[in-house]
């Protein structure tokens, strides 16, 4: 009987001022588990406690919903930077109370927002876009709109998108 030893050669050593990005889903305003954030950041050595420490600060304005975060790793710290995405924005433009997600589920947004909520939002959105125009990233957040479940200018946010269509809604530009 023979033997063969494997000789595998590891990865090269980590450099911790490399700068590396690190993109979560979590809760805003809370503490992500220690499971789910210790694969991520645990191979750049931080410890997942103080990460999600600071999450939860970062997110405090987003309480109760979801939120893209992005961690900015350098050195053996991490620099947290919130990425909103649409629908949390139109969720927030509504200004519903806030809710305890663990006893409060599957809430209807029924409430309504204004047009200039919403192409305040496009703004914010506008780099994420692939649209060529603001028109055409305002008719990208009516329907979040519309698939979260409010009006716009208490109206549906298909008509306004079919109003924008037609020209009987202008949207300015800067």
């Amino acid at each position: 009987v023979t033997v063969k030893l494997i000789c595998q050669k590891m990865g090269p050593k980590f450099d911790a001022s490399q700068v590396i990005e690190v993109t979560l889903r979590v809760k805003g305003a809370e503490v992500p588990g220690g499971s789910s954030l210790a694969p991520k950041i645990g191979p750049l050595g931080m410890s997942p406690k103080k990460v999600g420490d600071d999450i939860a600060k970062a997110t405090k304005n987003w309480k109760g919903m979801n939120v893209t975060v992005k961690l900015i790793c350098q050195n053996r710290v991490a620099k947290v930077e919130v990425v909103p995405s649409a629908s949390s924005m139109v969720v927030k433009a509504l200004k519903e109370p806030e809710r305890d997600r663990k006893k409060v589920k599957h809430v209807k947004h029924s409430g309504n927002v204004s047009l200039d909520e919403i192409i305040d939002i496009a703004r914010q959105m506008r780099e994420k876009s692939m649209a060529k125009e603001l028109k055409g990233t305002v008719k990208e957040i009516l329907g979040t709109a519309f698939s979260v479940g409010c009006t716009v200018n208490k109206t549906s946010p298909k008509e306004l998108q079919e109003q924008i269509d037609s020209g009987e809604v202008t949207i300015p530009e800067k």
